[in-house]
C-alpha cells in the first residue's frame, strides 16, 4: 500500500493475494490447481460411495509402503524448499541452490517410486481400463505426478535465480504439490 498526501490506495491490484508470500500470479494458479484436485478427490469420493466394495478390494492391489515412503520424501523435499525460501531471505544464494537441488532430488525420487509403482500395478493387471478405482487413480496420479515434474522446473529456475520473491514463489507451488499428495494418499490408499 503506498501513501500520498493526497489518498491512499493499493499499487499493486491484487488485494489480498497480495499478504501472501510470493507472485501473487502463483498464487491463483495454486487456488486453481487445488480446485481441480478438489473436484477429482470429490469424483474419487462419490464413486467409491456408489461402489465402496469395489473400491475397498481394488484398494488393497496398492503398495501402501512405497506410498508411505513418497509421502516421507515429499515432506523432506517440503521442507528443503522452506529452507532454501529463508536462505533466499538472508541473501545466501549458495545454499538456496543446494537446498533447492535437495528438493529437486527428492522430487526425482519420488517420481521413480512412483513409476516403481505403476509397473507393479501395471505387472499386477491393474490398468486405467480395469475399473472405475484404477481410472480414477491413475487420472489423480498422473496429474499429480505432472505436478511434481512442473515443480521441479519450477524449484530448479528459481533456485538458480537465488531472489527471494522467487524462491517464496516456487515453494508455495511446491508446498501445494505436498498438500495435495497429503490429501490424496490417505484417500486413495488407506479410507476404506
Amino acid at each position: 500500500m503506498t501513501v500520498s498526501s493526497d489518498a491512499t490506495h493499493d499499487t499493486s491490484g491484487w488485494g489480498v493475494l497480495d499478504d501472501l508470500p510470493g507472485h501473487p500470479m502463483m498464487w491463483v494458479l495454486i487456488f486453481s490447481e487445488l480446485t481441480a484436485f478438489g473436484l477429482l478427490l470429490g469424483t474419487f469420493a462419490v464413486a467409491r460411495a456408489v461402489d465402496p466394495a469395489g473400491f475397498a478390494a481394488d484398494q488393497t492391489r496398492l503398495d501402501v509402503g512405497l506410498a508411505g515412503l513418497n509421502t516421507l520424501v515429499l515432506i523432506a523435499s517440503g521442507w528443503l524448499a522452506a529452507r532454501a525460501a529463508t536462505a533466499a531471505r538472508s541473501g545466501r544464494r549458495t545454499a538456496v541452490r543446494g537446498l533447492t537441488a535437495g528438493a529437486i532430488a527428492l522430487g526425482a525420487l519420488f517420481i521413480g517410486i512412483k513409476l516403481v509403482e505403476y509397473g507393479h500395478e501395471i505387472a499386477g493387471g491393474a490398468d486405467p481400463e480395469t475399473s472405475i478405482f484404477f481410472t480414477l487413480y491413475f487420472l489423480l496420479t498422473g496429474f499429480h505426478l505432472l505436478h511434481v515434474g512442473l515443480g521441479m522446473v519450477i524449484l530448479a529456475v528459481v533456485g538458480w535465480r537465488a531472489a527471494a520473491d522467487d524462491v517464496e514463489t516456487g515453494a508455495a507451488f511446491w508446498h501445494m504439490v505436498d498438500l495435495v499428495w497429503l490429501v490424496m494418499m490417505p484417500s486413495l490408499y488407506l479410507i476404506r
